[in-house]
């Protein structure tokens, strides 16, 4: 018999947007107490800084050349390996899925994930017995997913409210909002109790009333925000001012500051600022990142603040509900992200082609079940990724690691044999074409290796020495004092690279 499993995900979240990663300014009192009794993991890297590779890789503890979801767009295949499919089938496992998906694209109509609602279907799918989706609207957000109907059936008047979805057929994308004509800010007249992140923390808890006592489960449950757009419920607009934020510490300050800064980078850096080249996933069309204002980049951060309690607040209530039920010494708990963005970071918004430790880096928290007597309080420096969390789950569930997973279980103790992490971007937008891969290894360095495209030669690179530079900000991928270094790290991703996925998968939509 294993142990209980809660997976909390957020969508799109800065590690440093929670109090226990020293953000100081959304209050996340529940996510860091679960750090404060189990493991935080100070450097935690996503495989992929987009959404569908990093969920594919989640759920299949893949590499993103093994999976081949290399960016949005691509669907995985319903047979692939999973996760849920492990625990359910031989772990005798109740499994379940509250939230965002994102395996497949939402504009592929005939995908599960897609049109599931409109059928009344809740699963089974790939190994969830249950699902009951959302996104990032009331509106249908290019399909029609369970949130939507429910809105449309008990509050059917906020449905209008969000912000317009973006996309294509689905209105404009960069409507500008707020106090401050920020991008993709809005005001949403939805009451919080009709929000989807309310939504699903009720949703999460109907499905754990539906379980016996003694069942084991896993439960994921995967918040929507803190990903833009950006429109909480206006009545919790009060929580923090804008105007009282200061500009994020990533932020260089002006914009010859930001220009000297990018002018050190490979050059989509400062093309995307300037507007030259649309290299970046999800970019609202024609955002222009050097028109931000310094207000601009405060509302939207006061935003995304209160976005982020609003999740803290949503998950103390399922806690609550595990606690309540007397599961909480049985139960493991996982807490991390997708993806980070930069939300300010060098001038810029959104996410895209920029391996730096804010998109890269996640927040990781996992509290085990108090019965197994892991020591709480821990900070572990070790590198780890997303690839990493199917291992632990099939770990905690008592179950021997399938040849398919190619992670390896979270330590819950310093490991020197814990080398490196290895993300990757393979992209192309607007005709123009990236292919990046970086590493983060235990000397502290993050180093990114170009590959030859119509954009670069394949000499290009980035090399932060982080304890130095934790703002990576200066460049030493030419600075002869570091060769051996850039040397040993290019020559480690060659090694750590998996071989791509044979036959590759056909890119079926944008998203």
């Amino acid at each position: 018999m294993g142990r209980k499993i809660l997976f909390v995900t957020s969508d799109e979240q800065r590690y440093d947007g929670l109090g226990c990663y020293g953000g100081r300014v959304a209050r996340t009192p529940n996510i860091d107490s679960l750090a404060a009794a189990g493991i935080r993991y100070e450097r935690a890297y996503a495989q992929n800084v987009t959404c569908m590779p990093a969920r594919s890789t989640i759920i299949t503890g893949q590499y993103v050349d093994t999976h081949g979801v290399y960016r949005n767009g691509y669907s995985l295949p319903e047979g692939d390996p999973c996760i849920a499919r492990l625990l359910r089938d031989q772990g005798h496992y109740r499994t379940a899925l509250i939230g965002k998906a994102h395996w497949q694209p939402m504009t592929d109509h005939g995908s599960w994930e897609a049109s599931a609602a409109l059928r009344h279907d809740y699963g089974p799918y790939r190994g969830f017995e249950y699902l009951s989706l959302a996104a990032h609207s009331g509106i249908p957000y290019r399909c029609t997913l369970h949130y939507n109907r429910w809105l449309s059936e008990k509050g059917p008047q906020f449905v209008d409210g969000f912000y317009p979805p973006v996309g294509p057929n689905n209105g404009p994308n960069n409507l500008k909002g707020g106090e401050t004509d920020a991008i993709q800010v809005h005001f949403n007249p939805c009451p919080r109790e009709f929000y989807h992140t309310d939504w699903v923390a009720d949703r999460s808890i109907d499905w754990l009333r539906s379980l016996g006592q003694k069942d084991d489960w896993f439960l994921w449950v995967s918040f929507p925000d803190p990903h833009h757009p950006f429109d909480p419920p206006v009545s919790e607009k009060g929580r923090v001012n804008w105007r009282d934020l200061d500009l994020p510490v990533g932020h260089p300050g002006s914009k010859e500051k930001i220009e000297k800064i990018l002018a050190s980078k490979p050059k989509h850096w400062l093309d995307f600022f300037h507007g030259k080249a649309d290299v970046a996933e999800e970019t609202p069309d024609g955002f222009v990142p050097c028109t931000l204002t310094d207000n601009n980049v405060r509302e939207i951060n006061a935003m995304v603040h209160v976005q982020n309690e609003l999740i803290d607040e949503a998950l103390g209530r399922i806690l609550a509900y595990i606690r309540n039920r007397g599961w909480d010494d049985d139960v493991d708990i996982i807490y991390s992200t997708d993806h980070g963005t930069t939300q300010g970071d060098f001038g810029l918004m959104f996410k895209g082609p920029f391996h730096v430790d804010g998109l890269m880096r996640l927040p990781m928290i996992w509290r085990p079940a108090p019965s197994v007597g892991i020591p709480g309080g821990q900070v572990i420096s070790d590198p780890v990724g997303q690839v990493d969390l199917a291992p632990t789950f099939a770990r905690i569930a008592g179950l021997p690691l399938p040849t398919w997973i190619e992670g390896h279980e979270l330590p819950v103790a310093a490991d020197l044999n814990r080398e490196a992490i290895l993300c990757q971007w393979d992209a192309s937008k607007a005709g123009l074409e990236i292919k990046m891969r970086s590493i983060y290894d235990r000397s502290g360095f993050v180093c990114t290796s170009y590959k030859k495209t119509n954009y670069y030669q394949g000499s290009e690179g980035e090399l932060y020495h982080l304890e130095e530079d934790p703002k990576q900000w200066v460049n030493l991928w030419d600075d002869p004092s570091f060769a051996q270094v850039r040397q040993e790290l290019v020559e480690k991703i060659a090694v750590m690279q998996r071989s791509p996925r044979n036959p590759p998968l056909e890119r079926r939509s944008r998203t």
